[in-house]
């Protein structure tokens, strides 16, 4: 299961419309990478793949491929906007470690 705060939900919703391009959905996975080991990617899907897991079909869809979701089930993801910082937060209760970014994360 994932969650979305409510700010994030309306910045998915944003980035949706705005940069989208025609896109249906969210893809969010996990790559190798990043200071940790682990990082989290974003991008815009059209369709969902036969293994994706979906989250979030009221809102914004969020498409979540299958050797991602293991490192990132409970995952909870906000949105902050403030004078130094602009970005999503991620919150994995799967990561034994994360660096100072936020998007690079260890299992």
């Amino acid at each position: 299961m994932i969650t979305i705060s409510e700010p994030a939900q309306n910045e998915l919703v944003r980035i949706l419309q705005e940069e989208g391009k025609g896109s249906e959905a969210i893809r969010l996975g996990v790559k190798g990478g990043g200071c940790s080991g682990f990082t989290y990617v974003m991008d815009f899907a059209n369709e969902a793949n036969e293994s994706d897991h979906q989250f979030n079909k009221e809102r914004v869809p969020i498409v979540i491929d299958a050797k991602s979701i293991t490192y990132i089930s409970g995952l909870h993801i906000d949105f902050a906007s403030d004078l130094l910082n602009r970005g999503f937060k991620f919150s994995n209760p799967n990561a034994t470690q994360s660096c100072g970014c936020g998007t690079s994360f260890a299992v």
